[in-house]
Order: structure tokens, then C-alpha cells, then sequence
């Protein structure tokens, strides 16, 4: 390890303010509050959210659709539906097209025959 370019890191307590939770661990963030644990000086940083009050991770996940996402979504797709099911698929098209052309030879055999 090359000396002097590193940052220094300090013993540091996050403390998570929605849940009360604390993990002790190494960083670079510093704070005006300290606690003493075992003689160590430690910075207190407070966090808002952490794994421990996380919705993710708690497994108490909500979906908060704000923007009206999933309704816009669900919207769209329905709208695909219904086209789908009117429009026709190739192999429709194909014997339409295979159709008209038959019945335009047969009209002019019978005008040819005339």
C-alpha cells in the first residue's frame, strides 16, 4: 500500500433515527457528537434509513405508485390487447391477398372466354 494517499477513517457509530438501530464500523465521515465505547472515541452519524428499517430488507415492502406508473402501465397494455385482437396476423393477410388475386384471374378468364 502506497503511504499518504489514502483517507484517514475514524470509528464511527451510524445510528438509524426510524429505528433506533446502531452498527459500529470504519469511515471517513467525521461529527461533532462522539461516544466513548471501551475507551475508543466514536462519531456518531445519524442516518434516516438502514437495512434494518428498510422496507426491502425488513420484507414489508410497499409499492408507492405516485406517478400513476403501473395504472399507465396496465392502461397501455390493454390498449395493445384490444388491437391485437382485432388486427389480423399474416397468414390472414396473405390468403386475403391470395384471395383477391384468384378472383381477379377468374374475372378475366370469364371476360377472356366471352
Amino acid at each position: 500500500m502506497k503511504q499518504d494517499i489514502h483517507p484517514t477513517t475514524h470509528p464511527v457509530i451510524f445510528v438509524d433515527t426510524s429505528c433506533g438501530a446502531e452498527f459500529m464500523t470504519h469511515s471517513t465521515l467525521k461529527s461533532e457528537e462522539t461516544r466513548s465505547i471501551d475507551g475508543t472515541d466514536h462519531y456518531i452519524i445519524n442516518v434516516e434509513i438502514s437495512s434494518a428499517s428498510h422496507p426491502f430488507y425488513t420484507g414489508k415492502q410497499i409499492l408507492v405508485d405516485t406517478a400513476r406508473r403501473v395504472e399507465k402501465f396496465a392502461e397501455k397494455m390493454k390498449m395493445q390487447e384490444k388491437k391485437a385482437a382485432v388486427r389480423k396476423g399474416k397468414k390472414v393477410k396473405r390468403a386475403t391477398r391470395a384471395k383477391a388475386k384468384n378472383s381477379e384471374a377468374n374475372s378475366e378468364e370469364s371476360k377472356d372466354s366471352k
